[in-house]
């Protein structure tokens, strides 16, 4: 199933039913008085946080969403029955927005949190509610008030503790393949990553964090080029950013890659350089030592977190993520709320 991450759905609640208007009419009881009941309250419309989900995929044609209506009331002060709420499942990471204003009016994250897209309507009073002194045989009922309706966006932003970044083909899909069960594409041309894919990787005593494999970006990815707006959003959640590059390439063209790659995501959300980064030189195994050696010195003086690893062989591998569990323990932990969704393999 291809991930799914942008939806605008319209949603309306239901209306709340009539009130009633009725009079005992009883043997023996010439003025039994007003007895007509409530109408019901309308059903609301209700996102909540499913972990087990994780692409916005049922919206693809599911695109109205309607709850049901509350009864009208009857005679001898019977209550009409309320809609029933209805309950729309969403991924953690879910944001939703205003599909006119564009303004944002939730963000779900937490595991079965709730919240309410559109309130379902008041149910009008029956005529039993309006006796009075005066006024002892009223003749009238409220109507119900219509349930909220309006068109809205939804959009997912992935939750993970680790961001994987950098050019296609780098071997990003490779690591996230190694080092837990997801299985993305791999093969050995550019862009065979076309969506974001979710990763857990469980270390020793029981550890664990999610990686989100990022698809390549390119130059100009900030402004829309590619894919790159798609993708990019997905970085905003992780905690810690993994660059990877191509260590086989010279040292002058890592540099270069590693700069285009970092500038493009700073410039989508410039927050985002206040996240924790380590860089991944990877490929070791087809590069020469000395190469390798020199760009880690380079990479060294500007970045604290240098790892060379092949992520074919495994070389290096376990250090980088423990590496990274140590930062991302520092900056808290988001996998607890897709772990029960996701599947793992111990490195």
């Amino acid at each position: 199933m291809n991930l799914v991450d942008q939806a605008k759905i319209f949603v309306k609640a239901g209306d709340g039913g009539p009130g009633c208007i009725s009079f005992r009419r009883e043997r023996y009881v010439p003025k039994g008085g007003p007895d007509g009941g409530d109408g019901g309250r309308g059903g609301c419309v209700i996102f909540r946080v499913d972990p087990g989900l994780n692409t916005l995929f049922p919206f693809r044609r599911a695109r109205r969403f309607i709850a049901p209506k509350g009864q009208a009331g009857r005679g001898k002060n019977r209550h009409g029955k309320s809609g029933t709420d209805l309950v729309i499942k969403v991924p953690p990471g879910t944001v939703v927005k205003d599909a006119e204003s564009k303004m944002m009016l939730a963000d779900l994250t937490d595991p079965g949190q709730e919240w309410i897209a559109a309130r379902g309507g008041l149910g009008g009073r029956g005529n039993a509610r309006f006796v009075s002194a005066t006024n002892q045989a009223p003749r009238y009922a409220q109507p119900g008030t219509k349930g909220q309706e309006r068109w809205i966006e939804l959009e997912l932003k992935l939750i993970a503790d680790v961001g994987l970044i950098g050019p296609p083909n780098v071997g990003k899909s490779t690591l996230l393949a190694r080092t837990s069960a997801a299985r993305p594409k791999i093969a050995d041309y550019p862009f065979t990553t076309l969506e974001p894919h979710l990763g857990v990787v469980r270390l020793p005593d029981e550890r664990t964090m999610v990686l989100a494999d990022i698809p390549g970006l390119l130059a100009g990815a900030h402004q829309g080029v590619g894919m790159g707006l798609e993708f990019l959003k997905h970085i905003e959640r992780t905690r810690v950013l993994l660059f990877m590059v191509d260590a086989s390439a010279k040292p002058d063209e890592v540099m270069a890659t590693l700069e285009i790659i970092r500038s493009e995501v700073f410039r989508y959300h410039e927050d985002l350089i206040k996240k924790p980064q380590v860089i991944g030189l990877n490929k070791t195994d087809m590069a020469d030592k000395k190469d390798i050696e020199k760009v880690a010195h380079l990479l060294g003086k500007h970045y604290p977190h240098v790892f060379p690893i092949s992520a074919l062989t495994g070389t290096g591998v376990a250090e980088l993520m423990e590496r990274l569990y140590c930062l991302v323990t520092e900056h808290g932990l988001n996998h607890r709320s897709i772990e029960a969704n996701s599947h793992w393999l111990p490195l």
